[in-house]
């Protein structure tokens, strides 16, 4: 047994400061190893890497990381956590923007999903079995050499496929295929309970509605089942530089970009707006060549005075890697990227004048004055031809399909270092000078894979998910009612 002062030495925490269950680490240990579930050993360079955030601004410290690579062993470490009253949570990519595959507070079991990541492409149906641990790159590039297929999701290679797609799984391709829970079509959750059950729209219907939205409040899935689709010969990436250097020529801008999102943006487009101190891009994806691209986007770039700086014709692997960053596709274990930053995110529908100024002034007169290293991507979420919106509003526990906009707002220390107060004031101001002129709060959302961790549960439950809350934790009632799979922003069980 291990005693308790060199657990906390270990870990380089003060005795006096621990408000988590450590005195359960020794038992936990014990029941995972009776159970032959794999761990990672406490200070190894395995838990070192395991226990690392995607945010560095959020460092949690987990009683244990379980391992497993089958879905009995994830079955077991759920056994261990509920029979010790320890809360657990599937750690999938690790790129969670608040650290909630490491519990989001100390104290959890972080069950390590990344070992587990097989992808097998049923060439006759189209359907792809992706177990729970995969990231989306290597789904991306699995899918593409097994079959030339794909489904719509994400661009970041290392974003782990479950809680991506749990939640929604926003894309370059979402305005053309939809979201990344659009595809699935079926998944085996572990409940809290350490039964294995296969969820779809005939089976545990409830289930399959609820994790296709707010999935890891639900179980912890092992495999996935999407429906895919054969990717297109030619797709066009591009970005275009929009010269907005005043307020006014911005606000102008702004408002031809929202006309064009709702009224005029074709199906095959996908874009967004990219806002820094220092430039505005407009930048996206097209399904075809550039004659397209230049026929969808010509009238948009004209009125906007915006010039094409890139603008690059491929194959489907081409853009993969393009909006990848740079970084290799096939992402699996081990996976070290960090960034120490605060984020938020906002839906809504077009902005009317006053709305637009009140986000364009504060732009302008606070966010740019102050240099620091932010920046607002703006998603044309949803308009007329956006597949998003397709779908009826409760199709899945995803709330906020029919709202035009999708902003993401980031503020990053690149250097590392402690965060500063400012950087939390520049993006809660960006968000609240656009909501203050909101009159109803079901006119607006926020989206649980851009996060604000500073938001109580409360708040972030009814901003997450709006009228799908109370259906969500009557689910959550049934299928967790001891919250095992809890974290301080998910689904709680109805009372």
């Amino acid at each position: 047994m291990l005693l308790l002062a060199p657990l906390f030495a270990l870990l380089g925490l003060a005795c006096a400061a621990v408000a988590i269950p450590l005195d359960k680490a020794d038992a936990l240990a014990e029941c995972l190893s009776k159970s032959a579930v794999p761990t990672d050993g406490l200070g190894s360079p395995d838990w070192q890497l395991d226990v690392a955030p995607f945010n560095l601004r959020l460092n949690f410290t987990p009683v244990g990381i379980a391992v497993p690579t089958t879905p009995k062993q994830v079955q077991d470490a759920v056994i261990c956590a509920a029979k010790l009253g320890i809360k657990a949570n599937a750690k999938c990519g690790g790129h969670s923007y608040g650290s909630f595959g490491l519990g989001g507070e100390d104290g959890h079991l972080t069950i390590e999903m990344d070992r587990m990541n097989k992808v097998v492409l049923n060439n006759a149906t189209g359907i792809a079995t992706v177990e729970g641990g995969s990231r989306l790159g290597h789904v991306a590039w699995e899918l593409y050499n097994q079959g030339n297929r794909a489904f719509s999701h994400g661009t970041c290679p290392g974003v782990g496929v479950g809680g991506h797609s749990l939640h929604g799984g926003y894309g370059v391709s979402s305005h053309t295929k939809g979201l990344a829970l659009d595809w699935m079509v079926g998944a085996t959750v572990v409940l809290a309970n350490s039964t294995i059950v296969n969820c779809s729209e005939t089976e545990n219907a409830d289930l399959f509605w609820a994790i296709r939205g707010a999935g890891s409040s639900m179980g912890i899935v092992t495999e996935f089942r999407f429906k895919t689709f054969v990717v297109p010969d030619t797709v066009t990436f591009f970005v275009a530089s929009v010269p907005w250097r005043t307020e006014a020529a911005a606000l102008a801008g702004m408002k031809l970009v929202q006309d064009f999102a709702v009224n005029e943006m074709p199906a095959a487009l996908n874009m967004r707006v990219f806002i820094t101190t220092r430039f505005v891009n407009l930048e996206g994806l097209f399904y075809g060549d550039k004659a397209g691209l230049e026929a969808a986007l010509g009238p948009l770039l004209k009125k906007t005075n915006a010039t094409l700086a890139l603008e690059t014709q491929g194959g489907w692997l081409d853009q993969v890697k393009h909006f990848g960053n740079g970084v290799s596709v096939d992402q699996s274990h081990p996976y070290n990227y960090h960034e120490t930053f605060y984020s938020s995110s906002l839906y809504t529908n077009a902005l009317n004048e006053t709305q637009l100024q009140a986000f364009v002034s504060y732009w302008f007169k606070s966010a740019k004055a102050n240099k620091r290293d932010w920046y607002v991507q703006i998603d044309l979420h949803g308009g007329n031809s956006s597949a998003v919106t397709a779908p009826a509003t409760h199709s899945t526990s995803y709330a906020h399909r029919d709202f035009l906009y999708m902003f993401l707002f980031y503020d990053r220390v690149d250097k590392g270092g402690a965060f500063p107060a400012e950087g939390f004031a520049t993006i809660q101001n960006f968000v609240t000078n656009i909501t203050a002129g909101i009159d109803s709060p079901s006119d607006w959302g926020q989206y649980i894979n851009y996060p604000d961790p500073r938001m109580d549960q409360a708040a972030a439950q009814a901003s997450y998910w709006g009228q799908h809350l109370p259906r969500l934790q009557a689910i959550k009632k049934a299928v967790d009612p001891d919250d095992v799979f809890h974290y301080p922003q998910g689904i709680l069980p109805a009372a």
